[in-house]
């Protein structure tokens, strides 16, 4: 059976581009559970719906038609037929990802789909609980992380790469706070599992982040 390799850590850490480079290495799909969450944040926002609308997020995630498609340029995100790739990306997207993530009708719902995704092996799945709740016997659990200054240099950069206006201060001020709320929620708050092997990204080239762990999959056995 191919490895399932769960990959999970705070924003900004290199989960994405690790996880990415990690599954087109090894020829295993990858699954990014933290673009589900900004995905209904955004629709709840577009929608109107409140945090406490328990019937509207319940329909909302229920009618969820997300699809990832691999692209020259890295994963997109469709969904409805809509590409939501960039508008998930927003600092405010990652927001709204926060606080519907604290939400038990939307964390058992896309913990359910997540479970799907992975069923059979053979993938790589990024996100803050894959290795404590989602996917408890993974093969590999890894934890990444890196200060909160080397995230928001990571971020700052990727915006301007965009060309939207970003404020260093205000990133970092927005990174510590999303970190805060994530590992402070009652449901599968943030934290490493107690078989994960933590990985320290801070001035780490990504590259190099990538082959580390391709290595520790095959010390496990695995191609």
């Amino acid at each position: 059976m191919k490895p399932t390799i769960a990959i999970d850590g705070p924003a900004g850490a290199g989960k994405s581009t690790v996880s990415r480079g990690v599954a087109r290495r090894l020829g295993l799909r990858h699954v990014d559970t933290g673009a589900m969450y900004r995905v209904v944040g955004v629709l709840a926002e577009e929608a109107g719906l409140a945090p406490g609308d328990v019937a509207g997020l319940a329909a909302l995630c229920d009618g969820l038609a997300l699809r990832f498609a691999d692209a020259p340029g890295g994963v997109r995100v469709h969904v409805d037929g809509r590409d939501l790739t960039e508008a998930i990306r927003s600092v405010a997207a990652g927001q709204f990802a926060s606080r519907v993530a604290a939400l038990p009708v939307v964390r058992e719902r896309l913990v359910a789909l997540q479970r799907r995704l992975a069923a059979g092996g053979g993938v790589v799945m990024e996100g803050r609980d894959i290795g404590t709740v989602v996917l408890p016997e993974a093969t590999l659990k890894i934890y990444l992380s890196a200060s909160v200054a080397e995230r928001a240099r990571r971020r700052h950069t990727e915006l301007l790469a965009r060309g939207e206006p970003a404020d260093l201060e205000a990133i970092a001020g927005a990174i510590a706070e999303r970190d805060r709320r994530d590992e402070e929620r009652l449901h599968s708050p943030l934290r490493p599992a107690d078989d994960a092997l933590r990985v320290d990204t801070t001035g780490e080239p990504l590259a190099a982040v990538i082959a580390h762990v391709c290595a520790l999959v095959a010390a496990r056995g695995n191609p």
